[in-house]
């Protein structure tokens, strides 16, 4: 299953995002705490050069705890500013100002020797569609400001937002890379809701759910669906079962897979199941287990 999703629309948002770079202070990228490195943007990396730089690990709430620790280490160990959040709530919040501020105090000092005491802190934010960005500098703002919404490619345009006299946003649309560099990236991207469901086989989604999760937090699966997951069983099978656990049965007692695998893809994105990371630092690209407390 190789899922692309490029609207045209993204070609033009990159062209702007390297012009606007030049412009801030630092770049915040924001990244689903479930999945820090299928949610990445490589092509970020490349546009942002030498600037200094915040992850924000965002819906932490529906994360693994104890993996999303590791991952701050992580990136802490790579020079970034860090943060987790759940802008959804606002946890985690309160706490962007001051980490945007401190990474950036050699700098504010330097303006304040040259007499530029009232120069805001610039802060552009960037991710992929749909990991709530814009939800993330509403609650910053403490102002319904930037448009957000719970499906991929809502906003569009670039948007500036005063949180106050020291700081300001630039609010950038989500944008994706022409080309996934493998196919557990398209997954994991579709597993969260940031590609659109109409592009994908929604029940091949639902059975590479499955065994991700038999693998990994088999008792997520015991619990919810009642499954003794056999470490054998094929994601489809898997997906029969619990089908057939909740009765979804139809016309000759077929069991309706298309239904569970809506349910199941529903009930992972809200949370339901329990929380998970379906990526660990050690598989991050040049990751090293020994700087995440493994």
């Amino acid at each position: 299953m190789n899922i692309q999703w490029y609207p045209g629309h993204m070609t033009k948002t990159r062209r702007q995002m390297e012009e606007d770079v030049k412009f801030v202070d630092m770049v915040a990228e924001v990244v689903d705490a479930r999945i820090p490195i299928s949610s990445r943007n490589p092509d970020i990396d490349a546009m942002v050069g030498d600037r200094p730089r915040m992850m924000i690990f965002n819906r932490a709430d529906q994360a693994d705890p104890v993996q999303t620790g590791r991952w701050l280490a992580k990136f802490r160990s790579m020079g970034y500013a860090v943060l987790e959040t759940d802008a959804r709530t606002g946890k985690g919040v309160a706490q962007f100002s001051a980490v945007a501020k401190a990474a950036l105090k050699e700098k504010i000092a330097a303006w304040r020797a040259k007499g530029q005491v009232g120069r805001p802190v610039r802060v552009m934010v960037v991710g992929v569609p749909n990991v709530g960005k814009s939800t993330l500098i509403n609650k910053i703002a403490k102002k319904k400001s930037a448009k957000a919404g719970d499906r991929p490619g809502v906003t569009r345009g670039k948007q500036w937002v005063s949180v106050d006299s020291g700081l300001e946003l630039l609010d950038t649309p989500g944008i994706l890379w022409p080309k996934f560099e493998d196919e557990t990236t398209g997954m994991h991207l579709a597993f969260t809701g940031a590609v659109k469901d109409e592009v994908m086989d929604s029940e091949a989604l639902a059975a590479a759910l499955m065994e991700l999760l038999r693998n990994r937090y088999p008792q997520a699966l015991a619990e919810r669906y009642k499954l003794a997951a056999d470490p054998a069983a094929p994601g489809w099978e898997l997906l029969e079962q619990a089908a057939r656990k909740r009765g979804m049965l139809i016309s000759g007692g077929e069991v309706d897979t298309e239904r569970m695998s809506k349910v199941l893809l529903d009930e992972f994105r809200g949370g339901k199941l329990g929380r998970f990371t379906l990526e660990l630092p050690e598989e991050m690209p040049g990751g090293d287990a020994d700087d995440v407390g493994v």
